[in-house]
């Protein structure tokens, strides 16, 4: 879950439930900024949210951290552990400096692969800080938003997700056997079932939540969902993402369509992805430069949940968001993937 859609009213609803509610710290500081009336940094706004949502009742809850976040990363770690996050997971690549950040072991510390090596890389990395993954996130290719595979890889029968899940359980087992949690294309009580069945010990699922109304997306956003068919979702590569990894994208998104047709200019006022430049400074961002081959997501996203009106939108998806045919609050949801009628 992205940019303004995970906020604390999904998460704490979520936990309700019965399920982990996660909140993202993607443009935190901005949105709670706003919320707030006042500029608050990445540490104060995770910590709000994350008091928020258990504050709400939703004791279980936790955070999305972006390793390519890589300016607000530590402090937005930080800010969620501080207010007694019950996880901090955490993908777009490789998080292999997380448990350097904080010695907490209240917070569970779950990163997020898609293969068996890289959980292999994760585990040598932190053992040597003394710590092993509390569980692991395998997503395979059929995820929304940002995607950890090559756009030659994606289509391979080795990264299926029932196909990475027993090597990735192996080697959980070698590192001290740890719950792995599979995402991706997971839509259904029975997808749930299935992949329970397999040896899987939890699921993680994103788009079903996103058209929910609990969820911060705009309404246009959410419609989008409703409305797309199998042939609207995409995965944006050139044009795409700023990160350089393929994107998963909804192909009648405003900000996307802008973008093959370069119709958009390079404009960065929010910097969330910014890299360092060789002085050691946040500065670089292949989108602040170029819009032929890539489009701005921190403004997009922004606008998708409405915390940016000068901006197009841009709506990220799972591949499965064309079967989504309504919006439903949370609490019908999760009744709908615990029962087999689903």
């Amino acid at each position: 879950m992205g940019v303004g859609i995970s906020l604390f009213p999904l998460a704490a609803s979520v936990a309700r439930e019965g399920g982990l509610g996660i909140i993202s710290s993607a443009g935190l500081d901005l949105i709670v900024s706003k919320r707030k009336g006042k500029r608050v940094n990445s540490y104060e706004a995770a910590y709000e949210e994350v008091s928020l949502a258990r504050e709400s009742g939703g004791q279980h809850v936790g955070m999305n951290v972006m390793v390519a976040l890589a300016r607000d990363y530590e402090d937005s770690v930080k800010g969620a552990i501080d207010a007694g996050a019950a996880a901090i997971i955490s993908g777009a690549g490789l998080p292999l400096g997380l448990p350097l950040i904080s010695a907490s072991k209240d917070t569970a510390l779950i990163p997020i692969i898609s293969s068996a090596r890289a959980l292999e890389i994760v585990c040598r990395k932190w053992e040597k800080a003394g710590r092993r993954p509390d569980a692991v996130v395998l997503e395979g290719p059929l995820a929304g938003g940002h995607l950890g595979f090559r756009i030659e890889e994606m289509d391979l029968g080795s990264n299926k997700l029932e196909n990475m899940l027993p090597l990735v359980k192996e080697t959980a087992l070698r590192h001290g056997d740890f719950p792995v949690i599979v995402a991706g294309g997971i839509y259904s009580h029975g997808d749930i079932q299935r992949f329970l069945l397999m040896g899987a010990d939890a699921v993680q699922m994103g788009t079903r939540f996103l058209a929910t109304i609990e969820s911060g997306a705009s309404h246009e956003y959410k419609q989008a969902v409703v409305n797309a068919t199998e042939e609207d979702i995409v995965v944006a590569y050139n044009p795409g993402s700023p990160c350089g990894l393929p994107f998963r994208v909804i192909r009648h998104s405003p900000m996307f369509v802008s973008a093959l047709k370069k119709l958009r200019a390079p404009r960065c006022d929010k910097g969330y992805v910014l890299q360092k430049d060789t002085e050691g400074k946040f500065t670089k961002c292949a989108a602040k430069q170029d819009n032929e081959g890539y489009f701005c997501i921190c403004n997009g996203l922004l606008s998708s949940s409405g915390y940016d009106s000068r901006e197009e939108p841009l709506f990220t998806c799972g591949t499965n968001a064309s079967r989504v045919d309504k919006i439903i609050s949370v609490h019908d949801l999760m009744e709908e993937l615990k029962h087999i009628s689903s």
